[in-house]
């Protein structure tokens, strides 16, 4: 037996699995990755989208960030076989939460697939645990891209029309209400919800088997989740193709693609 059919056997028995996926994940969809080579912030300057700017300089914030949503969302991107194959899992009842550092929306896509529900309308979704599946919650750690949120009354829409309207003169955009629409993302500068984060660390700390997928496991505070999870006990599996400051803490590594071990860990898990 090797170390991926040993992980599925822990899966199966597991009351409590949880993955936690970073950018790696969703490069193999062709979503553009922010820092590294041919990276986002190679051809934009990141100081442009602090909190700060957006707060005294509402205006001037859309403006650029019109450009940086056209860089980010060039393509249409689809969920990719290791997105499915989470969310099977998910749906068969073996993966309670996804937590994701991930922006793009292609977890919550690739539920609705796997369930049949093509609806994809984000209006109104809830950053602090959306529902991927009616057996998985889904935290978007840094928010979602493709949304906006009214700083005013909180309301939350579907991106797109809001940044045409940005892309049309209306700087800043604002909603019914009169307040300025922000995208609903973490900026540079700005915390991660404290119950967002309140609520990761708890899953972690509960979980029997906790999957760590393409991420580099640097960035605080949700680079700290596996190890969390390993010091209360559960069983600790990562999948990227470099190696993390994580690696020792865990009992499977596997530096492959994301796309061929996910789905051949669901249908072990399956089996």
């Amino acid at each position: 037996m090797d170390d991926l059919e040993s992980l599925a056997d822990e899966i199966r028995s597991a009351d409590t699995v949880v993955a936690f996926t970073g950018a790696g994940i969703s490069a193999p969809s062709g979503v553009p990755t922010f820092r590294g080579d041919g990276g986002v912030w190679e051809k934009f300057d990141e100081g442009q989208f602090t909190y700060g700017r957006f707060r005294s300089d509402p205006a001037g914030f859309w403006d650029d960030r019109v450009d940086l949503q056209r860089e980010m969302f060039a393509e249409v991107y689809q969920p990719n076989a290791a997105h499915e194959a989470l969310a099977a899992m998910g749906r068969d009842g073996h993966l309670e939460a996804i937590l994701t550092q991930n922006t793009d929306g292609l977890h919550a896509q690739a539920a609705d697939a796997v369930s049949g529900d093509s609806s994809g309308d984000s209006d109104g979704a809830d950053a602090n645990g959306d529902a991927a599946d009616d057996n998985t919650t889904l935290l978007e750690l840094h928010g979602n891209a493709r949304r906006v949120r009214c700083t005013d009354c909180g309301r939350r829409r579907d991106a797109d029309p809001v940044f045409d309207r940005a892309a049309e003169g209306e700087l800043p955009p604002t909603c019914d209400c009169g307040g300025v629409f922000k995208p609903d993302v973490v900026l540079f500068g700005q915390q991660l919800p404290g119950t967002v984060i309140q609520r990761a660390r708890s899953l972690a700390r509960e979980s029997d088997v906790f999957l760590a997928v393409g991420s580099s496991l640097v960035v605080e505070p949700a680079a700290s989740l596996p190890r969390q999870a390993a010091s209360t006990g559960a069983t600790l599996g990562i999948v990227n193709l470099e190696s993390t400051p994580v690696d020792d803490a865990a009992d499977v590594v596997r530096r492959e693609d994301v796309t061929e071990v996910l789905p051949r860990l669901r249908e072990l898990v399956a089996e």
